[in-house]
């Protein structure tokens, strides 16, 4: 798209791009004549001020010049870091001269402008090039071979680059590399080119293409790749442009050939190396991509060639172009709209009438209408790909994990050539910002996996900074701690021992109490209230004595009387004497004796809280002291005095309700803050540890309020970059759409299979049959040495021992056999397979099926695997009844039912039981049979069942550097099992030694990576020295960096090890 022109028959130099504003520099062409036939020579400045939407350049300065010009250049020589108008233009004369200009006294109007001049070379000067590495070095070309290298600061002796090229010929075309400081090329019309080394002060290499008919109209440099260069083709009969490759001179590494005729000028971009001007003599001024040979851009000219093509250095999308009709034309590669241009045109040419009458009408000129027609061709589209400069050069962007993603167009040198891609760096960094919070994290995971409660409690409690929290935290360590609720009521400010002192000191002595010994007393039968209790006494009314006594308020005597009446009695007078009773403890008395707690906490003064949780402390059941606790914190809320509802946190901490304590606590402090969400979280993981060891309640339900603040918290986590320690503390049963969605983000991060997504798979594996040996269809199962541990899913009982499957299982479903007897010797029958009832241990396992364990007997014998096939060579119905062994007691690796199979001709069938063999020895043989192969026909005879020896199977050995893991595995088991004394504890160990073998089979077949061998051996160490903690750092590293499916068989298990171990303190 056009933005400026400038109607001068003129060659053209952009100001370099340090200066501000952008100028264009135009001096009057050589050999060119424009309309007017003038041969005056002029030097003139322009400003380009792009805010201007008119086409017209505001032109800064003329200067008349006795010279015109073949070559002009505007180098940056002596501009200083500001960009203030300076530098030095550089103009190749007719007459073989070089003249410096100076454009600030030239913008400013001083009459002398020029700083130096030189008469040097013989011919007109068509060729000048500014070293960009030293600015003061120019190189200058004409004929008869010359070529002068100008010191702008010693300009009065020239240095040439060489001895003169034979034949001479004239210098088209000079450039300096854009790489390399000291290496210049020039080229001629008769298409040879020469690469010149200063430092050798000889020409090191020459191109030159072979059909000769090569005119070479332009040279550039890539602005990149040092050893590229491309030339261009003036002749008709070859208008391309060639890309060169130094290293492969020979040919040319590639030929453009988007003109239809010869190129007069080219030009290379530097601000993006893919896009390489070029104009011609059809017309055209192309902007092409060097490395593809695509046309990215054509812009919109007329009919005129253009000798000369530049891209402006300081906007990289603006070019210029001098054509031959005597115009110089500013275009910009963006593209954009031109109707705002074509009316300020015709508005233009409108208002150089006036409001004039020229054809004396006697009305004024209507306004100039634009055609329609053209409105669809109003929009200039811009290049085909984005050019480099508007690319970002820096990026950033946050990601799930804390992690930051940054990238930099950093200029990388491609080794192999330009066609060669970029890698471009991405750099993935993790961002920490809260690391108080993190330390404190990671504080309470350790805490929670060494058990110390009680220690962290006091840490907290020494480090609290409000009273407030110092009896939090109290309360907390109080549940792991013997004698709970005593302790409650020391925290209250009430010691059983304090009390207890107070009492003796006041005790007076027991015979002060005592009547008198001896002598005679009177009993009363008088018509005073005295006579009338004695009567009631003496006939055994105890109820009208007891009323006489509260008649007469005698309240101890009535109490002492109802004792003696019995329990209904003394009930009755215990009411109503708690009626008449008006003292300030009667209410508290009455709720203890009639055992009326709640009545205390509903109706008790809220300034005696304390008073009142003490009593739920001494005397409430178990099954009503959480109850009356969150009674009593629920009225403590619900009041408005602040103080009063901090301390409701104490009442929840005491009836272990995780859920009212988080949302009291929410209540009472600001959870925007990160580290009071930690605050909170703390002392809801204490809290849960302390209900799940005091109360052995189901601490895995978790309410929505303590839901979304541990998704708050896991959040938080993996914002910092603590994916496993997010994942472990975010809650499992719960189906919130932002935790499952939380969830499911923390699985990808750590590269594992989200939960509920994994696809279930049969634990039963086809065994091949060794070649050569009676396998299974045979009648004689293998039974390996070495039991192999595998694992069902859903509770599914494992095979007996010795049950192998083989061939197609089908769930539900009979093995079918001979339907005749008589038949059988034809061929081997199949294994027998029971018939079991629905969800036996065969079933494929199921996604939402809970299996039900059937009860056994106490003195159930699981049966003997069966060993060989039924055998029945006579057909007669008798010998199908084989012979039955008693099972010898011997070690058995599973307790599990197995049903006896049925028949299909509906004989019944009696398991064949066979003694197991200790472990390492091969079960015994029975008689042996002489007369045939197992099954063929031998009368009438019985065959005797025989079992072949079990096969041995041999592991590889794990490798010698290997095998320290398995020593040091197994002997912190060993320890953590010498030390255990809880069952549970015991189990978990001895099924950690059994998935151990999976860690140890993939060391044997060398299938785990480096880096994961490299981290066990790291926790091996970690293990010898006591580290616990490190080792279960090193093993997160590992879970988190490696790939899930390589490593879950045996890491899970690994992990429990250790921490028991770190528990055990082995």
């Amino acid at each position: 798209m056009k933005l400026k022109e400038v109607d001068r028959t003129a060659m053209q130099a952009w100001s370099p791009a340090q200066n501000h504003p952008i100028y264009l520099a135009t001096g009057t062409s050589a050999q060119q004549l424009d309309a007017t036939f003038s041969t005056n020579a002029s030097l003139e400045i322009f400003e380009l001020d792009l805010s201007d939407p008119s086409l017209d350049m505001k032109s800064c300065a003329t200067f008349s010049s006795s010279h015109r010009y073949h070559k002009l250049i505007w180098g940056p020589h002596k501009m200083d870091s500001k960009g203030d108008v300076s530098g030095v233009l550089i103009a190749g004369g007719e007459n073989g001269n070089i003249i410096l200009y100076d454009p600030s006294k030239i913008i400013a109007g001083d009459k002398e402008v020029v700083i130096a001049q030189k008469d040097k070379h013989t011919g007109p000067v068509r060729a000048l090039d500014v070293n960009i590495f030293q600015t003061n070095l120019v190189a200058s070309g004409a004929n008869e071979s010359e070529i002068y290298i100008w010191d702008l600061n010693n300009f009065a002796t020239p240095m040439t680059p060489g001895a003169k090229t034979q034949p001479p010929e004239d210098i088209s075309c000079i450039a300096w590399n854009r790489q390399v400081q000291h290496i210049l090329a020039s080229a001629s019309p008769s298409g040879r080119a020469t690469v010149w080394d200063l430092r050798k002060n000889e020409p090191i290499i020459k191109v030159s293409d072979h059909s000769n008919r090569m005119h070479c109209s332009g040279l550039a440099w890539h602005p990149d790749v040092a050893t590229q260069m491309v030339l261009a083709s003036e002749d008709d009969r070859l208008p391309v442009i060639q890309m060169w490759d130094l290293r492969f001179a020979s040919s040319p590494l590639r030929v453009l050939e988007n003109h239809a005729r010869g190129i007069l000028a080219i030009a290379w971009s530097m601000a993006d190396p893919e896009l390489l001007l070029s104009c011609g003599k059809d017309a055209k001024i192309l902007c092409s991509n060097p490395n593809t040979g695509e046309v990215l851009y054509e812009l919109p000219t007329n009919t005129q060639w253009c000798f000369d093509i530049q891209w402006c250095p300081r906007n990289p999308a603006v070019l210029s172009a001098a054509s031959f009709d005597g115009r110089i034309s500013v275009y910009s590669i963006m593209g954009g709209s031109i109707d705002g241009l074509r009316q300020k045109q015709v508005d233009k040419l409108s208002s150089s009438f006036g409001n004039l009458d020229p054809f004396g009408t006697g009305q004024p000129l209507p306004p100039l209408q634009i055609p329609q027609q053209t409105a669809q061709h109003s929009i200039v589209l811009p290049l085909k790909k984005p050019p480099k400069w508007i690319r970002r050069p820096v990026g950033a962007s946050f990601s799930f994990g804390g992690k930051l993603v940054t990238f930099e167009n950093v200029l990388v040198q491609p080794q192999q050539g330009a066609d060669q891609q970029r890698r471009q760096p991405v750099f993935i960094s993790q961002v920490v910002t809260e690391k108080d919070f993190l330390s404190r994290s990671e504080q309470l995971q350790h805490v929670v996996q060494s058990q110390g409660f009680i220690s962290y409690c006091q840490k907290k409690i020494d480090a609290s900074q409000t009273e407030f929290e110092k009896n939090v935290w109290s309360f907390l360590k109080v549940n792991f701690e013997e004698d709970s609720r005593g302790k409650y009521l020391e925290l209250l400010g009430y010691r059983k021992e304090d009390l207890g002192k107070k009492r003796i000191k006041e005790e007076k002595p027991e015979s002060d109490f005592l009547p008198p010994a001896g002598g005679t007393f009177d009993i009363s039968v008088s018509g005073d209230i005295d006579g009338l209790i004695t009567r009631a006494l003496l006939t055994g009314n105890f109820e009208s004595a007891v009323d006489l006594c509260l008649h007469d308020n005698r309240m101890a005597d009535a109490i002492i009387l109802a004792i003696a009446g019995g329990q209904e009695l003394l009930a009755q007078t215990q009411k109503k004497y708690f009626a008449k009773s008006q003292s300030k403890i009667t209410r508290l008395i009455t709720a203890v004796v009639m055992k009326n707690w709640k009545e205390i906490v509903e109706s008790c003064d809220l300034k005696n809280w304390r008073e009142a949780l003490a009593a739920v402390l001494t005397y409430a059941k178990p099954d009503e002291f959480s109850a009356l606790c969150d009674l009593l914190g629920a009225r403590l809320e619900s009041e408005g005095d602040s103080l009063l509802r901090t301390q409701a946190c104490l009442c929840y901490i005491c009836a272990g309700n995780v859920e009212r304590l988080v949302a009291c606590w929410t209540k009472a402090q600001d959870g925007s803050n990160p580290l009071s969400l930690q605050d909170l979280i703390e002392k809801v993981v204490i809290l849960r540890k302390a209900v799940q060891l005091s109360q052995a309640m189901d601490t895995n339900t978790v309410g929505a309020l303590l839901a979304e603040k541990m998704s708050q918290y896991a959040s938080l986590l993996a914002a910092q970059g603590s994916i496993a320690a997010a994942l472990a503390f975010l809650p499992d049963n719960t189906n919130q759409p932002n935790i499952v969605q939380l969830r499911d983000r923390l699985c990808r991060a750590q590269g594992k299979s989200v939960p509920g997504q994994e696809s279930a798979k049969s634990p039963y594996e086809r065994q091949p049959l060794s070649k050569g040996r009676p396998g299974p269809v045979a009648g004689h199962p293998q039974m390996p040495r070495v039991q192999t541990q595998q694992y069902y899913p859903h509770g599914e009982n494992p095979p007996p021992p010795g049950f192998i499957m083989h061939g197609n299982v089908i769930p539900n479903a009979t093995a079918p056999l001979p339907a005749s007897p008589g038949h059988m010797h034809s061929q081997l029958p199949p294994y027998p397979q029971p018939q079991r009832p629905q969800n036996g241990w065969n079933d494929p396992p199921a996604l939402n099926r809970v299996q039900k364990k059937k009860k056994m007997p106490e003195n159930f014998m699981p049966p003997v695997p069966i060993t060989s096939p039924i055998m029945n060579p006579s057909g007669d119905p008798q010998s199908q009844v084989l012979q039955q062994q008693p099972s010898a007691p011997g070690p058995l690796s599973s307790h599990a039912s197995f049903p006896q199979p049925h028949l299909t001709s509906g004989q019944p069938f009696h398991g064949v039981q066979q003694p197991l063999a200790q472990a390492g020895m091969p079960p015994s043989f029975s008689k042996p049979n002489t007369e045939g192969a197992p099954g063929a026909p031998i009368g009438n005879t019985i065959q005797h069942v025989q079992a072949l020896p079990t096969e041995k199977i041999t592991k590889k050995p794990i490798p010698y550097e290997h095998l320290i893991l398995k020593t040091t595995f197994e002997d912190l088991i060993q320890r953590c099992l010498s030390s255990a004394t809880d069952p549970q504890t015991r189990r978990k160990l001895d099924d950690a030694s059994k998935r151990l073998e999976f860690l140890y089979d993939k060391l044997r077949e060398q299938t785990l990576s480096p880096t994961i061998i490299n981290g066990l051996h790291s926790i091996a160490r970690s293990i010898e020295t006591r580290n616990y903690s490190e080792g279960l750092c090193v093993h997160t590293h590992i879970v988190s960096t490696s790939n899930f499916s390589e490593t879950s068989a045996f890491m899970p298990v690994l992990k429990v090890v250790l921490s028991q171990a770190s528990k055990l303190g082995v």
